[in-house]
């Protein structure tokens, strides 16, 4: 009665708490209790600030209730959660000293010289009862109920209280309706215990940071979330810039840093509100777990949803991160990154400098990878795809997607990638003078920096290239794919150590994050070369905010002039495969170009009706509407119109324009195109002659798709994107793109002064290449 009326004394927290609490039971699926399947263990630790309000009117009801129905969904889609709350002397503490209720009290009023006599463990007796009796209401509602354990820090100091805790779980877990609850037995518990009850001189059992911690190690919990009101670990203060470490490997040299732990100038002064821990504990708990194969996440429990964020599977999307696995997929922030990049370059250096037999093999270790993690890889991106299926444009799903078949082009293209050696290669010889060679040779770029949405193929394509011209690489994935991108790296960085040992993979650096690209657009010092991949937004702001080289497009407005002279089937066909073998793809058809003269003869019909069988929308044109034919006005009626001829629709739409011939076409293609690829379709071998000489673009094709636009399909093995720019490489950039020269001069003691003097003279005879 009493819970109540101060519940109905919050009512704004009470109604927070109704919004969540008032759900039907038949919106969260609940598990049969017949069910025996092993059920994957999670343990979810709320601190004090969590717990209570901060304007210490008791239960912080609405944030409360949040979480309760987070941990109730985790439990209905098939995982065993494990609640260690803290919050009894916080709240107890906190009902007594507010003076509006105690006057309800028979008791009377107490002044607060009496409220701060009373020691702590008064108050967690006082408020570990209302606590509960809250949880059970809430839980309720999921058609859940609690179970209550209170533990002693001696009793985790006792293997055998450890198994049996280990045993009461298991058997509470049987009942798969129940959520057990763990706290710390303030009631009772001493000064001397506070001061740390040692376990075998690892960690101090004082706090329940500390008691989760070693219940986790006990229980086979695989991941253990520590939530309090800090968002987690940071590199140094935040009122000095400091930022969140975003993940710790299981071992000093394998976390986020730049080396070791202490390295990093941690920032352990944060402490809780009204908790009794500070995050020195809790980061001393979260690496005692870790060092159990237990996962540990330290993050906000203000955050909204962040139960779901922290608990996401393999990777949580908050927080600082402490992993049980040995691969850093994320090196660090802010000057972290430029160590990184740095030592990108030293290792890219070692590669480059490896025989060609060495990296072969790193490409065939890379492709057989591949196929053999493939239900792993799929795994990862189903998750991804399950994710942003309702967030995401049709266009970009489809590019976020992998399949088997895309897995399986991947090893081929790599595979080709190793069939011959790109570096070292001697593309000119000059005869100076006698004996006096000057050669050409192939050499890397150097340190690559690869930005790329929403397309996890496109990671071992671009690794596999670097890989065989010897440079180091930066990659930044979409954070839509970021499971598929990271067990992707994952393969990559385990294909290079296979061959040249531990560390080596520090030349394939995967980041994340806005805060790290803008650091490496700044390190013109020490990246060579941009190369972004995805919208035009993404294109022009990499454009605007570097000085590092950029090369890459900005659209793929690619264009499908249908000329007089063409033959009806072929041309169906090449519109067909333009448009509809991959939409979203940046070589699909855009905008058809259609000759007047197929308006009045028919053909225009019959592609119309092609494009409507294909589910292709055609959004018709200016200057095509204008047209008076009593045929084509009725064929383009109700269909949609548009004015903007310089559009990508990635999807299944395109752009119907009409034009007088093949100058009008080229005319219209200079205007409105995007220099990238181009196709005619004619019988006519001049004007196919005269359209592909005059469009001005990377690609120009003639009676073929314009999805043939592919570094694969070009025979380059593998693409790093495909390149508008007019300096370097330009079209499907494979791995000679990512390639420049050396110039190497051989001579024996020449000097200037001795053509000056007539002592030698310049021949300049071109020599053919060996």
């Amino acid at each position: 009665t009493m819970l109540r009326a101060r519940m109905h004394q919050t009512q704004h927290g009470l109604g927070r708490a109704m919004r969540y609490m008032g759900r039907p039971n038949n919106q969260i699926r609940l598990r049969s209790l017949s069910s025996a399947t092993e059920r994957p263990r999670f343990m979810l630790k709320l601190g004090t600030a969590v717990v209570t309000r901060s304007d210490e009117c008791g239960i912080a009801l609405g944030r409360l209730a949040g979480i309760v129905e987070q941990v109730a969904e985790l439990h209905a889609s098939g995982n065993d959660v494990i609640m260690v709350t803290s919050g009894a002397i916080g709240y107890g503490k906190q009902r007594l000293a507010n003076k509006g209720f105690l006057s309800s009290s028979p008791v009377g009023s107490f002044d607060d010289s009496f409220v701060g006599s009373l020691i702590p463990q008064a108050f967690a007796a006082h408020g570990q009862s209302g606590l509960m009796s809250l949880y059970e209401i809430m839980f309720k509602q999921y058609g859940l109920s609690t179970a209550q354990i209170l533990l002693h820090a001696k009793d985790l100091e006792d293997p055998q209280k450890r198994g049996r805790l280990a045993e009461t779980m298991s058997d509470l877990f049987k009942m798969e309706t129940v959520v057990p609850i763990i706290n710390e037995n303030d009631a009772i518990v001493c000064a001397e215990a506070r001061e740390g009850g040692d376990l075998k001189g690892i960690i101090s059992i004082e706090d329940n940071d500390s008691i989760a911690a070693v219940a986790a190690a006990s229980m086979d919990i695989r991941r253990l979330v520590l939530l309090s009101d800090v968002d987690g670990v940071y590199d140094a203060p935040p009122s000095e810039g400091g930022k969140i470490v975003k993940r710790f490997g299981p071992e000093p040299k394998k976390h986020a840093g730049n080396g070791s732990n202490s390295d990093l100038n941690l920032n352990f002064n944060g402490k809780s509100r009204v908790g009794r821990g500070g995050m020195m504990n809790k980061v001393l708990a979260a690496q005692y777990a870790q060092s159990k194969d237990v996962e540990v996440v330290i993050a906000n429990g203000f955050t909204p949803g962040i139960v779901e964020q922290a608990f996401k599977q393999p990777s949580p999307q908050c927080g600082t991160f402490f992993d049980t696995k040995e691969e850093v997929v994320v090196k660090a922030q802010g000057d972290d990154v430029k160590t990184a990049a740095k030592k990108a370059r030293a290792a890219g250096r070692v590669l480059a400098g490896c025989p060609f037999p060495v990296r072969k093999k790193i490409l065939n270790n890379l492709a057989q990878l591949l196929e053999e993690s493939e239900s792993s890889i799929l795994a990862a991106n189903a998750l991804d795809m399950e994710e942003h299926k309702d967030t995401l444009e049709p266009t970009l799903l489809s590019r976020l997607s992998l399949t088997k078949s895309k897995l399986q082009s991947l090893a081929k293209g790599i595979r080709q990638l190793a069939d011959e050696d790109c570096l070292g290669k001697v593309v000119s010889v000059t005869k100076i003078a006698e004996n006096l060679m000057l050669k050409q040779k192939t050499v890397p770029i150097g340190v690559l920096l690869i930005i790329f949405e929403s397309r996890p193929d496109a990671l071992p394509q671009i690794c596999a290239l670097a890989i065989a011209s010897g440079n180091a690489l930066l990659l930044k994935g979409g954070k839509e794919a970021q499971r598929s991108n990271e067990i992707l790296h994952t393969l990559v960085q385990r294909a290079i150590d296979m061959e040249l040992g531990n560390g080596a993979g520090e030349c394939v650096v995967l980041v994340s994050g806005r805060d790290e690209v803008s650091t490496l657009l700044s390190m013109h010092d020490v990246i060579d070369l941009c190369i972004p991949r995805g919208s035009n937004e993404l294109v022009q702001h990499i454009q605007n905010n570097t000085k590092i080289p950029v090369m890459g497009h900005a659209d793929g407005i690619c264009h499908v002039y249908i000329d007089t002279n063409s033959d009806l089937e072929m041309a169906l066909q090449i519109i067909k495969d333009s448009k509809a073998d991959y939409p979203a793809a940046c070589n699909a058809l855009e905008t058809l170009l259609l000759h007047k003269d197929l308006i009045v003869d028919g053909r225009m019909r019959a592609i119309l009706e092609m494009l409507d069988r294909e589910g292709i929308v055609v959004h018709v044109a200016p200057k095509i509407r204008e047209e008076e034919d009593n045929e084509c006005v009725a064929l383009l009626k109700d269909r949609p119109t548009t004015d903007n001829l310089h559009h990508e629709y990635g999807s299944l739409d395109l752009t119907l324009e009409v034009v007088e011939d093949v100058k009008d076409a080229i005319s219209h293609i200079q205007q409105h195109g995007s220099e990238h690829t181009e196709v005619i379709v004619t019988e006519d071998s001049k004007t196919a002659s005269m359209f592909m000489d005059g469009v001005d673009s990377a690609c120009a094709f003639h009676n073929a798709s314009s999805r043939f636009s592919d570094g694969f399909r070009f025979g380059l093995g593998a693409e790093v994107g495909i390149s508008t720019a007019r300096i370097h490489a330009r079209g499907p950039v494979g791995i000679e793109g990512l390639l420049t020269t050396k110039w190497v001069l051989e001579g024996k003691g020449h000097t200037v002064e001795s053509f000056s003097k007539g002592e030698n003279i310049y021949v300049h005879e071109k020599l053919p290449v060996q």
